[in-house]
């Protein structure tokens, strides 16, 4: 076998979700939040497929579903950006992310992984659970 070997380590995700319309319970997905201890890392990468919210909600809040998406990038990345939660650690960012909430957009269930590159598992999920 030839080539490096990378060290594999555990990460946790959530999907982002919006539910335009919470009593109905209907919802697209727009992003994924990953983190990971062993390095450090908390990141997030969204996607809002207009079209697909517009069909759940022709009224929906599209600026404000954006605006709710980029505040959890921007606590993801930590500094001016994230507000109140800058001082803290990306573990704790993360669980405050994840915590359950009946807003629009609302993360989905906590899930697990193996990963050698957070940054490129974050894209990858978002390929495969969002777009």
């Amino acid at each position: 076998m030839s080539g490096e070997r990378r060290e594999l380590d555990v990460f946790e995700y959530a999907v982002l979700r919006v539910v335009p319309r919470v009593e109905r319970g209907e919802s697209i997905n727009a992003g994924v939040v990953v983190y990971c201890r062993a390095r450090s890392y908390v990141g997030a990468c969204v996607h809002l497929d207009e079209a697909r919210l517009r069909a759940l909600d022709a009224a929906a809040d599209v600026v404000g579903v954006r605006a709710a998406l980029r505040a959890v990038e921007g606590v993801c990345a930590g500094g001016r950006a994230a507000g109140r939660a800058a001082g803290e650690d990306p573990g704790r960012r993360f669980r405050w992310l994840v915590a359950p909430r009946s807003t629009v957009v609302q993360p989905g269930p906590v899930h697990t992984g193996l990963t050698a590159d957070p940054e490129a598992e974050t894209e990858r999920l978002l390929e495969e659970l969002v777009r």
